[in-house]
């Protein structure tokens, strides 16, 4: 039998091998878990983008006019046929003193050519009476036997010349008496009592709001220049500048969610992916092919009122969604050594790898095919001790 010293000194000996045995074992590793979880997904391609109008109504002057101020101001409602401008002719032209002679001088000239045209009128008048005595004349004489036929048809044909060349003349007449009073009009001195022309109604073309008012002011305005914006703000629709290879997806119809433009979230949906893209400079100064990608607001315009025309939003288009996905933090997944993803689960204290079939991921979760069930943890953020079957204890908050 042993005796209690050698007892005694198998107990330390076996004390010394636990002992180091604890002291060279692979330590714990402390991780971070999440929950596999049950729900929807999705996977969208995020934007800034802003709002504007769907029709938006440039009313500008027709005519070059001396507009009165307007009343109105931006926000104000108009109604389709709604009087939003008045215009007015346009006063003469100031003159000085060279250009006054040479319109007094022009006048004159208008004045000669009234009486020169005057003399034209008299000189055909005069032949027009000559021609018709040589033709009373000549048919007397044919009448007689002295004159052939045809020496009477070229007077009758005189006549009518006679008679065309004094139409003439006196149309000439009337140009000249119009270039006339054209030039003394130039020469006349503009008078408060004279009448400055009927005024010019300018109406709204639709029913809407004043969206920008670009005159406002009583001034002269030339044709062509914009008075007043007016867009129906019930019309809203967002434009975004996608990637080019990101617009590929956002095919019409597209669910989208716009979001972050001081209100809550709206749903929309993609109208248009416009044909034509075009080159943009990033904020890293790297050249970016985009497209314009237009989405109307599908709620109702009580949900966003107070968003207006030219508002900064931010756009989700919706491109992959699942109703009852199994997800996972997109920080639990990792490249495994088959080509696929795989993942840490928590087996009692210990981790044990897991392939997974990613079906799709979005910026924090993941919709897994298969590997994983709902109600099972996972490693976030494995740390490289990590390994299977490496023990693990959880991190305290």
């Amino acid at each position: 039998m042993m005796n209690k010293k050698t007892w005694a000194g198998a107990a330390a000996g076996v004390a010394v091998v636990a002992a180091l045995v604890w002291a060279f074992a692979p330590k714990p590793v402390e991780v971070e878990t999440a929950a596999v979880e049950r729900g929807r997904f999705e996977q969208s391609i995020d934007e800034d983008g802003r709002t504007r109008l769907r029709d938006r109504y440039v009313v500008s002057a027709p005519v070059t006019a001396r507009v009165s101020r307007i009343s109105m101001r931006e926000g104000d409602r108009v109604a389709a046929g709604d009087v939003i401008a008045v215009l007015t002719p346009v006063m003469a032209s100031l003159y000085d003193e060279r250009s006054m002679r040479e319109a007094t001088a022009r006048a004159r000239a208008a004045q000669a050519g009234v009486a020169g045209a005057d003399a034209h009128v008299e000189r055909a008048r005069v032949s027009q009476e000559e021609a018709r005595l040589e033709l009373q004349r000549t048919a007397r004489l044919a009448s007689e036997g002295f004159l052939s036929a045809s020496r009477l048809d070229s007077a009758r044909l005189a006549l009518s010349g006679a008679q065309r060349e004094l139409q003439a003349a006196q149309a000439a007449r009337e140009v000249a008496v119009y270039e006339r009073a054209q030039a003394q009009a130039a020469v006349q001195p503009a008078s408060p009592q004279s009448p400055a022309g009927q005024p010019l109604s300018i109406r709204a073309p639709i029913s809407g709001v004043v969206l920008r008012l670009p005159v406002q002011s009583e001034g002269t305005i030339a044709a062509g220049a914009a008075l007043m914006d007016i867009g129906d703000p019930s019309r809203m629709e967002v434009v975004a500048q996608l990637l080019t290879t990101d617009a590929v997806r956002a095919v019409p119809g597209t669910r989208a969610v716009i979001e972050r433009w001081g209100g809550p979230a709206l749903e929309g949906r993609v109208r248009r992916v416009e044909p034509a893209a075009f080159t943009k400079v990033s904020a890293l100064g790297i050249e970016e092919q985009r497209v314009n990608v237009l989405v109307d607001v599908t709620d109702p315009p009580p949900a966003w009122l107070q968003m207006g025309d030219g508002f900064r939003v931010t756009v989700r288009v919706v491109v992959v969604s699942a109703a009852d996905a199994t997800l996972v933090p997109i920080g639990a997944l990792f490249p495994n050594a088959d080509g696929g993803m795989a993942a840490y689960v928590i087996d009692g204290s210990r981790a044990r790898l897991a392939p997974v079939d990613l079906a799709a991921r979005n910026a924090s979760m993941g919709w897994i095919r298969s590997g994983l069930k709902p109600g099972e943890r996972v490693v976030v953020y494995a740390p490289p001790s990590v390994s299977d079957g490496r023990r693990i204890k959880l991190r305290k908050p």
